[in-house]
């Protein structure tokens, strides 16, 4: 585990129940180490998976193809399609930033 025994020790010397412990002691340890990999996979998760492509990059690039076959300037359609994923990556990254300065500060 990556809480130390000691910290299951201190916390049964104080007279803790196991849910206590689980609660006031182990959770918030817990949850501050394991945020920062979680919150990776999960935008690894988004960036990577065929649920993304299906729904937010196919759906992104078809309207793209619809107005390249309407103006005829693909380079543009197609960096505008480009940069609009890369803000929607961003956005989750931030939240994740966010959500990790949140978990050292308070749990």
């Amino acid at each position: 585990m990556a809480i130390p025994k000691g910290q299951w020790e201190a916390a049964e010397s104080l007279g803790m129940t196991y849910w206590q412990m689980m609660r006031r002691v182990i959770a918030p340890q817990t949850v501050r180490i394991s945020l920062p990999p979680v919150a990776n996979d999960f935008i690894d998760m988004v960036k990577g998976t065929s649920l993304v492509a299906s729904i937010t990059l196919a759906d992104l690039f078809m309207v793209g193809q619809q107005i390249t076959a309407r103006t005829y300037e693909p380079l543009m359609i197609y960096s505008l399609c480009a940069v609009i994923y890369l803000i929607f990556i961003s956005v989750l990254m931030v939240i994740q930033g966010r959500l990790e300065k949140y978990a050292s500060k308070y749990i």
